[in-house]
């Protein structure tokens, strides 16, 4: 498949999902070439014996204040990665979601050397600052999408994509009794998830609001329970503290996202990948966010899209609440988590019609488009 016998591949991803896609992207390649990898990424893509240059978490950042406040930073940490890859002479770069950071490497080694780049995530330019599709053109030989759409817009405008599919397309539920017994659940209860988000600023952002629901709620609803799922070790600390000195009905666990979506009845979800995740678990989301006011003032201005959340754009219609900014509070979540019951008898239905939205040509397919470039 390939020419060489072995391949220098540079990689960045910085968060969660990306260092999975990662993950399952190299094994495939791995199984035509040696590889030998250079870059950022997390547990899963070091699991494959690669060492990252720095904690794949300093990448972890989103909207348009915070990169600005670190730009310095970031910018230091790009130079350093695009001269490592062309020290080690990488065949390709293979960049993951983080499109900005990533684009900057892009444009560098585009310029500067031969390897071909492959985006793996595309950029929402589809939904917002289209203008990016020039530089995307320019400079990234192939983008692997995660949905089809995507891959549709691209073709219209002539790029190089392939809808490579998403990880969600086989991600069926939990045996619910097994959840129970190992979380040690009172099976006379019904759940509702809690779902803050993977990143600390959107936990600061979005926990404070949820925790207030969860406070008004229980008042009069004794026969709820709720489960928060904490996606990252750094943040639990921050989480459990923020439960300090109240008496709520919550179980906070690491790494229980599927358990817990699994058994719960309805989630209340920060706008992202888990909002998609619930709804493929047969779990309907209240889809919320909030960010700080100067961002959501530029993004709201340059959206081109009426919904932001991933099954509604999948769906082509708002079939699950979104609250957003002034809209999300807590009398607001009360009425749509009433409304959302009223979903649950369609969840299963659903989620049959998302999982075959995400199937694509997979990674054996992408992995003959990369040896073609």
């Amino acid at each position: 498949m390939f020419q060489k016998e072995s391949l220098n591949i540079g990689i960045v991803c910085g968060e969660h999902s990306g260092d999975r896609l990662g993950f399952g992207l190299i094994q495939e390649i791995k199984k035509n070439v040696d590889v030998n990898l250079y870059g950022v990424g997390g547990p899963k893509l070091e699991s494959l014996g690669f060492k990252s240059e720095f904690d794949f978490s300093e990448l972890n950042i989103m909207g348009l204040v915070e990169p600005i406040k670190k730009f310095h930073k970031l910018t230091k940490l790009r130079k350093n990665l695009i001269k490592l890859f062309i020290e080690k002479n990488i065949d390709f770069f293979i960049g993951i979601d983080s499109p900005d950071f990533n684009m900057g490497i892009h444009k560098s080694l585009k310029n500067h050397h031969s390897n071909k780049n492959i985006q793996v995530v595309s950029p929402s330019v589809w939904g917002w600052r289209q203008n990016r599709i020039k530089a995307i053109q320019a400079n990234i030989d192939l983008t692997l999408c995660l949905f089809n759409f995507e891959d549709n817009y691209y073709k219209k405008v002539g790029h190089n994509s392939m809808h490579v599919g998403h990880p969600f397309a086989d991600l069926y539920k939990e045996d619910y009794e097994e959840v129970i017994n190992k979380y040690n659940l009172n099976k006379t209860k019904r759940f509702i998830s809690v779902l803050p988000g993977s990143r600390k600023s959107e936990v600061k952002n979005m926990l404070p609001t949820f925790i207030e629901f969860i406070n008004e709620y229980s008042k009069n609803n004794k026969n709820y329970f709720y489960l928060l799922p904490v996606a990252d070790n750094e943040l639990l600390p921050f989480i459990n503290e923020s439960f300090q000195g109240l008496d709520l009905p919550i179980l906070i666990r690491k790494n229980a996202m599927k358990d817990f979506l699994s058994v719960s009845e309805l989630s209340l979800a920060t706008s992202g990948t888990a909002t998609l995740e619930s709804a493929i678990l047969e779990c309907p989301p209240v889809i919320c966010y909030k960010t700080n006011f100067l961002n959501y003032l530029i993004i709201s201005r340059m959206l081109k899209i009426e919904n932001i959340g991933l099954p509604n754009l999948l769906l082509s219609k708002r079939y699950y609440k979104e609250l957003l900014q002034n809209d999300f509070n807590k009398e607001n979540i009360l009425k749509s988590v009433t409304e959302t019951k009223g979903l649950i008898s369609e969840s299963f239905e659903n989620a049959n019609i998302l999982r075959n939205m995400l199937k694509g040509n997979g990674y054996y397919e992408a992995t003959k488009s990369i040896s073609s470039l």
